[in-house]
């Protein structure tokens, strides 16, 4: 399995678009206060399926929350969770959890720098696409729900996001 975090904002982002030639793209919005979270997924490229976990920061503590989620959602079944270096992935305050699962969940460290070595991050290539690329939302809240409206159905093993996650 892959495991990546993100912020999620009411803000926009930019990205190519059709438009007249010498002439910039613009996403109108209200100026707001920018608001976000840290998304946590992990996604099982063989099933298609994915768990999901919103924090308001990404640290070791909220990692290991989103690890007890992965844990309980494969009970029984033994998980290598393959990630990045993001400092809090090697927190020693996870030693004892890691410890205490390590019959059903080993941590694999991709190369630094290797982003595209990790499917979800087409995930989130995917998701900004449909839901963030050039789309203004006044809240975050506004976010998430168009969030969840995409990836309801992922939580679920799905054809979908096996393809999604197919490196080229």
């Amino acid at each position: 399995m892959f495991e990546d975090e993100f912020s999620l904002s009411n803000t926009a982002t930019v990205s190519y678009r059709w438009s007249i030639k010498g002439k910039q793209p613009k996403v109108h919005c209200k100026q707001r206060r920018r608001e976000r979270q840290t998304v946590f997924g992990t996604v099982n490229q063989d099933s298609g399926q994915i768990v999901i976990s919103f924090s308001d920061k990404g640290n070791s503590l909220t990692f290991k929350k989103h690890l007890k989620k992965v844990v309980r959602a494969y009970k029984g079944k033994k998980i290598i969770l393959v990630l990045d270096n993001v400092r809090y992935h090697h927190a020693l305050r996870l030693k004892p959890f890691l410890h205490e699962h390590e019959n059903h969940l080993e941590l694999m460290f991709l190369p630094p720098y290797s982003p595209d070595l990790n499917p979800i991050e087409r995930v989130w290539w995917f998701m900004r696409k449909r839901i963030t690329h050039n789309r203004y939302i006044e809240t975050l809240k506004e976010r998430k729900a168009k969030f969840w409206m995409m990836f309801l159905h992922y939580l679920y093993p799905n054809e979908e996001l096996k393809n999604i996650c197919v490196l080229n």
